[in-house]
């Protein structure tokens, strides 16, 4: 395995996690502006979630052709 591909796993495991990380901020930031507790944290989080998943399964499958 070279170089390139092993930097490549390794974002991988950090897509998610960031994903959802981004949502739990914006989410929060705007439940403090707008006052409307929990709803934006709890919409932005799930968008996060799904941001996060949609990117790691086209990483993986972008991994696995290259595999091939």
């Amino acid at each position: 395995m070279n170089n390139r591909k092993l930097a490549e796993l390794s974002s991988l495991a950090l897509m998610l996690p960031s994903s959802i990380a981004v949502g739990l901020f914006f989410g929060y930031w705007l439940d403090k502006r707008l006052g409307t507790d929990p709803w934006m944290l709890m919409i932005f989080t799930l968008l996060g979630v799904a941001a996060g998943l949609i990117a790691l399964i086209r990483g993986i499958s972008k991994y696995n052709k290259e595999d091939l």
